[in-house]
């Protein structure tokens, strides 16, 4: 027999780093779920991710009892890593920050199409240059797609 579906949470927590302390605690405490036994669980699961945030979807049953899914870095977070500037531009449109060439837009998409909406690589290469046009990140170079 499956488990009664009761919610889900999704929260972003930076890898190995899971805690008791907001915002894990009081998100799972208010539905009656054992934090220490999820911080456990996450931290094993993403030692190897220590340090990058991570989000991750928690769905928990009416016997709270859950279950969790680690997704991949934002794009976001990965644009500032690769171009390794603290935050984005204030006025995008006006004040570039950093630029990108498609190859490290390339490899971001690449890394993070499993959780986007998209087939293609060169599609999922458009999402991850709109995201930088969006922080004041200009690539550079010419698109290496199809069209």
């Amino acid at each position: 027999m499956a488990k009664e579906i009761a919610g889900q949470i999704k929260l972003q927590i930076k890898g190995g780093a899971a805690n008791p302390s907001p915002p894990v605690g009081p998100a799972l405490g208010s539905k009656g779920i054992n934090i220490m036994e999820f911080c456990k669980q996450f931290n094993a699961r993403t030692q190897d991710k220590s340090g990058k945030i991570l989000p991750v979807v928690i769905t928990y049953f009416s016997d709270k009892s859950f279950d969790f899914i680690v997704k991949t870095p934002p794009v976001a977070i990965q644009l500032l890593e690769a171009t390794k500037v603290k935050g984005g531009s204030a006025e995008p449109n006006r004040k570039k920050i950093a630029k990108i060439t498609w190859d490290a837009v390339k490899t971001i998409a690449e890394d993070k199409i499993v959780d986007l909406n998209c087939f293609t690589v060169e599609s999922a290469m458009k999402m991850v240059a709109g995201t930088a046009r969006s922080m004041g990140i200009t690539v550079t170079g010419k698109f290496p797609g199809t069209n």
